[in-house]
């Protein structure tokens, strides 16, 4: 099977299990999923943020809730795209 017939069937699975599969196959890959440097200041803000989050940690968002509106919001931003 090549990579062309493979991702018409992939296409086919339901929603839940394509993002599985897209997990599996990047959880395969070496190195990080990025590469990249951070600025000087995406430093200091990541360190704001960190320290923010330790002084007022009732302010958090479960993760949990974090994906299930990020996800959300990817799915109304497919559908609009797609009409």
């Amino acid at each position: 099977m090549n990579a062309q017939t493979a991702l018409k069937e992939i296409l086919a699975l339901p929603e839940e299990e394509r993002r599985w599969l897209v997990e599996e196959i990047a959880a395969t890959l070496p190195g990080p999923a990025v590469d990249f440097e951070l600025t000087e200041e995406e430093k200091a803000e990541l360190d704001r943020r960190v320290a923010d989050m330790h002084a007022y940690p009732e302010k958090g968002i479960p993760w949990k809730e974090v994906k299930r509106q990020v996800l959300k919001r990817l799915r109304h931003e497919s559908r609009r795209r797609l009409g």
